[in-house]
């Protein structure tokens, strides 16, 4: 961490009613004594997907480089920078390891473009378990997707080809 920047935590989190289906992200960006939460809806979307806008939202916010402790429940998005699953990905071409293409690969390049800006710090949380701030990020995606599902009383849940992308 550089001594000259600002030190901000981020907490992020996603929800998905379905899977795909309509899908709510939250986040919570924490610098000094202030905080700030944010939220937001997306209709047809994946769980994947969502904790992955939630990032994006939260480092969006952010005017100047900093140091930042980004904590979210995605072992998708955490295991891909603290393990170099991103950077294997890009040297083949947003290939995996088994020759697949890589899921998400829009969002996947809007987060590096942001990510490159700052020192960040990957940290994985327990979902739906004691941390203060996950919960609120959870409670803030979810109550997104529950204030459109109540809008739509006639919403079918899509056909499931795939659990997530």
């Amino acid at each position: 961490m550089e001594k000259n920047l600002k030190n901000v935590e981020i907490y992020t989190d996603g929800a998905c009613s379905y899977n795909p289906g309509p899908g709510g992200w939250g986040c919570v960006l924490i610098y000094n004594e202030n905080k700030k939460q944010l939220s937001g809806f997306e209709e047809n979307t994946t769980n994947n997907r969502m904790e992955m806008f939630a990032i994006i939202k939260a480092l969006s916010e952010l005017n100047q480089s900093c140091n930042i402790n980004l904590y979210s429940d995605s072992a998708y998005v955490v295991n891909a920078f603290n393990e170099n699953w991103i950077e294997n990905w890009i040297s083949k071409n947003w290939k995996t390891s088994n020759n697949k293409e890589v899921k998400n690969v829009d969002l996947w390049k809007d987060l590096l473009k942001l990510v490159q800006m700052h020192n960040i710090s990957w940290h994985k949380v327990k979902g739906h378990s004691d941390n203060k701030y996950n919960n609120i990020c959870d409670k803030l995606a979810r109550g997104e997707v529950d204030k459109w599902l109540q809008q739509h009383p006639d919403f079918q849940p899509p056909v499931q080809n795939e659990l997530d992308d």
